[in-house]
């Protein structure tokens, strides 16, 4: 790295100088050599300087026209118990690039503050940029602002989005820095290591296992993003192009809305296939504040709007719970287009039909149940994947038929 990102602190910063919120979008800064405003309308809450809980120097530790490589995206609230592990883990990444740590603090009331200010000095001996901003109001402004405003902060010209949470392994930057190069317009993920092992076994093995082209194919299943958050890496550029974070706050997937709209913007999603994280579970995650309604609303959305509406017709695998569910979710253009449900069970196929009793149509719509031998694709297939040994892959296996053109997933 440049001796100069490694610079004492500025004279502001070591006096206890406050860095403002930033309000001229993402790439404000002269180092940065795209101009994106795609953030600019954002609105921060309206705090003076002496409530902001930085201490940071924003000019003097880059050496003039010295331009930043990597920014390391860190959103903090009350994680003290987490904070120092995640902070080494920083600290320890061979980068030989410019790289910073951009830091936002969403109003924690634990020590999160003073390890941030601890690890700054560390940090900063190893030439690593940090820049720090926050506030202290009564309450957080949700992960989607933090994110926000700490990309907003920074100036590198990639991102690397990182849990305060979580422990990246120390080629974490540098192999997917290289993955951004050859892959502009996409997300970088990762393989991951779940901490603690046993948690959610069947969702990391369906992260670390996906095909290449399943990334894109099965972006539709309950599952989320086929590359998870805590692992995205991308050109700032193509940040700006998709736009920022949804700051709804508390029960807003703000990630998934995120990730649709890459998608519906062109975007790639690449995964770098080795392990680069320990991705922590536990019960305070902001992930479990997320509604399964709200989630499963915008699912179907998207199903409806990426999928279906290129289909004339199509049926629905699974005629128990989630496939009704999923018929009865859908747009009443998007009903009239099911042509069957199939499924295995020949109770179920014995019925002959499902009625929708909540229609106002009259006579009240009937859908034929059909074995899945019989039954025509395209399919939306509402059977979760890794529970049956097998037998329902197996017998999708049969069919001969291509996943994305013939069949989706919506697990």
């Amino acid at each position: 790295m440049s001796e100069e990102i490694g610079a004492p602190r500025s004279p502001s910063s070591a006096a206890g100088g406050q860095v403002p919120f930033l309000h001229e979008g993402l790439c404000a800064r002269d180092s940065v050599p795209a101009k994106c405003k795609c953030l600019a309308a954002l609105s921060p809450p309206v705090l003076d300087n002496s409530q902001l809980q930085s201490r940071a120097s924003l000019d003097s530790v880059i050496g003039e026209g010295c331009r930043i490589q990597v920014s390391v995206i860190l959103p903090v609230h009350n994680t003290e118990c987490w904070l120092d592990e995640c902070l080494k883990s920083v600290v320890e990444q061979d980068f030989e690039d410019t790289m910073e740590l951009s830091v936002f603090n969403d109003a924690s009331k634990d020590n999160s503050v003073n390890i941030i200010e601890k690890w700054k000095l560390k940090l900063e001996d190893v030439g690593i940029r940090v820049v720090i901003g926050g506030h202290d109001s009564p309450q957080p402004q949700g992960v989607g602002f933090a994110k926000n405003q700490a990309v907003m902060q920074s100036s590198g010209t990639y991102l690397c989005f990182l849990d305060s949470d979580d422990v990246m392994m120390p080629q974490r930057v540098r192999l997917q820095h290289e993955a951004a190069i050859q892959h502009p317009n996409s997300i970088i993920g990762c393989q991951v290591r779940r901490e603690p092992l046993d948690s959610t076994e069947r969702y990391t093995r369906w992260i670390n296992n996906l095909k290449p082209g399943q990334l894109l194919t099965q972006v539709f299943t309950s599952h989320g993003p086929t590359v998870i958050m805590p692992t995205w890496f991308c050109s700032r550029e193509w940040f700006c192009h998709v736009g920022k974070f949804d700051e709804g706050g508390k029960g807003i997937p703000e990630d998934l809305l995120f990730f649709y709209e890459h998608i519906r913007k062109g975007g790639g999603v690449f995964r770098v296939d080795q392990c680069l994280l320990q991705y922590r579970y536990h019960p305070q995650a902001a992930t479990h504040s997320v509604l399964e309604g709200t989630i499963w609303n915008h699912r179907v959305r998207f199903l409806e709007d990426r999928a279906l509406k290129h289909w004339a017709s199509f049926t629905i695998w699974n005629a128990g719970k989630q496939g009704r569910k999923l018929y009865r979710s859908l747009s009443p253009a998007n009903q009239k287009k099911v042509a069957a449900f199939c499924d295995v069970d020949e109770n179920k196929i014995a019925k002959g039909f499902y009625t929708y009793q909540e229609s106002k149509e009259r006579p009240k719509p009937q859908i034929p149940i059909q074995h899945f031998r019989d039954a025509t694709p395209p399919f939306i297939i509402c059977v979760k994947l890794d529970l049956t040994g097998g037998a329902f892959e197996e017998n999708l296996t049969t069919l001969d038929l291509k996943e994305g053109l013939d069949y989706h997933h919506f697990n």
